[in-house]
């Protein structure tokens, strides 16, 4: 498949969030595609408040000081668990919704329209119907309202998804837009409250294990079912996006397959070695009743499939935090 925009070493880059769990991995395979280390920007939080229009206009300036980038990536995002929905409601829907507003806006007021530059927004699985059918097909995004306890975040974000295309219809913006379904990998958050539910189950089998409990209690019934996709594929996707797409026509990025809470729980134990009981807590919520997402449009669009296998790619990631284990609070 031809590259549209193909990714050089003059390729001038801005990663919001380049330098988080998914970010440093997206970074890492622009260098490896060619890109110059010195033509990607990561703006850091303490130096850029994205939510802020004055610290967005000033991130399209001095970020390559007299020279404009091709490319925007944006990766940043303020997300979490179902537990950090839910007490953030208000915020999430803030942050996620000012930063892509400053960002696309100051994309177009800083002449990057005419220019040719590219647009690349990370969407949320978050933003589908609640009982949307299975698998997720991107038809279905608007049929229906999104599961409550992560709707902030997910309207957030599928507005991002409605600027682009009006962007693109009145001014001729090129931008792709990609929803990845529940990432996993090393440099994941492992934030008991604020992860999601791969980092979260690892981290609390093996402290379990570490103390010797002999029970683990998990969130729900665990009769709801999630799909997760590997970060490495993720980042390859997003890449290709940019490469072959120049409108924002959604597109899933999944794995092709959809694992109960309760499997979920069950293999990990196993990979962990923890031999306790594992107890449901009834009281707190599912979330989502199931997430399985239709993967064909990205194997036809952008030649992309996911190539990790579950169970390889959860065994790097509890490695991963086993060796970073003393360093995560």
């Amino acid at each position: 498949m031809t590259n549209s925009f193909p990714l050089t070493s003059s390729t001038r880059v801005i990663v919001t969030g380049g330098a988080g769990f998914l970010g440093r991995v997206v970074v890492d395979k622009l260098v490896q595609r060619g890109v110059a280390r010195d033509n990607i920007f990561i703006p850091r939080r303490k130096d850029f408040d994205l939510t802020q229009q004055a610290d967005v206009a000033r991130l399209y300036r001095t970020a390559f000081k007299h020279f404009p980038p091709d490319l925007v990536l944006h990766l940043a995002a303020e997300v979490g668990g179902i537990g950090a929905n839910r007490a953030n409601p208000g915020r999430y829907f803030f942050a996620n919704m000012a930063m892509a507003l400053h960002l696309i806006e100051q994309f177009r007021m800083e002449g990057l329209c005419a220019r040719g530059a590219k647009f690349v927004q990370v969407g949320t699985i978050c933003a589908y119907p609640k009982f949307a059918p299975i698998p997720f097909n991107e038809d279905d995004i608007w049929n229906g309202y999104p599961e409550e306890t992560n709707a902030p975040y997910g309207v957030a974000k599928k507005a991002a998804w409605q600027m682009l295309d009006a962007y693109r219809l009145q001014y001729g913006m090129k931008s792709a837009y990609v929803l990845p379904v529940n990432l996993y990998g090393p440099w994941d958050n492992f934030d008991l409250f604020s992860s999601h539910v791969i980092p979260a189950l690892i981290r609390k089998a093996i402290e379990a294990q570490d103390r010797g409990d002999k029970q683990m209690v998990c969130w729900g019934t665990g009769s709801a079912s999630r799909e997760f996709l590997y970060v490495d594929d993720a980042a390859e996707g997003i890449l290709r996006a940019a490469e072959v797409k120049d409108d924002p026509d959604p597109i899933n990025l999944g794995a092709g397959f959809e694992i109960t809470i309760k499997d979920l729980v069950e293999l990990i134990v196993k990979l962990v070695g923890f031999k306790g009981e594992i107890v449901w807590d009834h009281t707190k919520p599912d979330g989502q009743p199931r997430r399985q997402l239709s993967v064909e449009k990205a194997a036809r669009v952008l030649n992309w499939r996911a190539q990790m296998t579950f169970e390889e790619g959860l065994r790097r990631t509890i490695q991963w935090f086993r060796e970073h284990q003393r360093e995560i609070k």
